[in-house]
């Protein structure tokens, strides 16, 4: 497998997983559960999707991101106010920021993508206050959860390489409960994440898939024959309604943990 997955056109990100995004973190964000007035942290923020939630949702008293994207970056910006939201460039492994700065870190659908999970939970952990909360969603890679598993399978049975993520066994509970335990948090626990996307046809599911970061780069290597092979499985492995919709599940893993506090 290769690990030539990059975001670097926020437009495009939204239609691809955006709307998975929202899907997930509504449900993510419901069981979280926060308090309102907290200074948050999101962490490999992208194109701003689950920022934006964040500040729809919870009232934060303030909102940073963070990503390695400046494209990504800049559609963020674009979609929510400078007084509402600070973003800047940098690496989760090394965040730019004090000690104990926010009341909560979130990871949303990213922590596959950090080359050493451990590191990244770490310097979430750092930048918290003691009691504050270190949080994560991501979709079960291995698991078949990524929204688009039927298209990386039927990539795959063609022969195709598809681009993978540094770590996708960090998206596993086991994983992220070793991970949690591991940086010393207290009282972690998991959840897991079912949503639904419905697309209205299979012209709508296969412009999405086009422009999608981590596969476009694939599909535009294909010859047209071997593109219209791959049409024609998923049209089979997908099959729509009677009225052409075409409706499937998606599955994330979510965990959360309190920073230790202090010692008297």
């Amino acid at each position: 497998m290769t690990n030539d997955i990059r975001f670097d056109d926020g437009a495009a990100y939204e239609r691809y997983m955006g709307a998975w995004s929202r899907l997930a973190g509504d449900t993510f964000l419901d069981w979280l559960s926060p308090e309102s007035g907290l200074r948050w942290l999101d962490v490999g923020c992208g194109n701003g999707a689950f920022t934006e939630m964040i500040v729809d949702r919870c009232a934060p008293a303030s909102v940073h991101g963070i990503d390695p994207s400046e494209e990504q970056l800049a559609y963020a910006r674009a979609r929510l106010s400078p007084d509402i939201a600070e973003f800047r460039a940098g690496d989760a492994m090394a965040l730019p920021y004090d000690d104990r700065a926010f009341d909560a870190a979130v990871m949303p659908l990213v922590i596959f993508f950090v080359s050493d999970p451990a590191k990244g939970l770490s310097e979430m952990a750092r930048v918290v206050r003691p009691g504050g909360t270190v949080s994560a969603y991501a979709w079960d890679m291995h698991g078949g959860g990524f929204p688009y598993h039927a298209l990386q399978s039927e990539l795959r049975e063609m022969g195709v390489d598809v681009p993978a993520p540094p770590s996708p066994g960090a998206s596993r509970v086991e994983s992220m409960q070793g991970l949690w335990a591991g940086a010393g948090l207290d009282a972690v626990e998991t959840s897991e994440i079912t949503v639904q996307r419905t697309f209205a046809d299979l012209g709508e599911y296969w412009s999405t898939i086009s422009g999608g970061p981590s596969v476009a780069r694939t599909l535009g290597a294909m010859s047209g024959d071997a593109l219209a092979t791959l049409r024609e499985r998923l049209r089979e492995r997908l099959p729509a309604d009677a009225h052409g919709r075409i409706a499937y599940e998606a599955r994330a893993n979510a965990v959360k943990g309190t920073v230790t506090r202090a010692r008297p």
